[in-house]
């Protein structure tokens, strides 16, 4: 489970600054979900700056809101570069044999 919010704060460039529970500061942009359905109230710069943590993620007077895992996932680290994706592939926690038949590994 990823971190979810503590504080939000609203930019002019309709991105926002995150502070997550896990102490990490980082930058999500609104502006691609912008002209999308519900989200179209966003692009009122007064509105954007109306939004608010709630329950672990962020919310807008009328209910706009946006699922915390893809607001940690699709988010910048501030002062940082993009963020690298996650493995869909677990390590491998098998033993295995060694060419000699001893087991190797955890």
């Amino acid at each position: 489970m990823n971190p979810r919010v503590l504080r939000v704060q609203a930019n002019d460039d309709h991105s926002l600054t995150i502070t997550f529970t896990n102490g990490e500061t980082r930058r999500f942009d609104v502006k691609p979900y912008l002209g999308r359905g519900v989200f179209q109230e966003l692009r009122s710069l007064s509105y954007f700056k109306a939004v608010r943590p709630v329950l672990g993620t962020i919310q807008w007077p009328n209910e706009q809101d946006f699922c915390p895992d893809s607001l940690y996932e699709e988010s910048i680290p501030c002062g940082g570069s993009a963020p690298q994706p996650r493995s869909q592939v677990r390590p491998d926690r098998t033993r295995r044999k060694a060419a000699s038949g001893r087991r190797v590994g955890r």
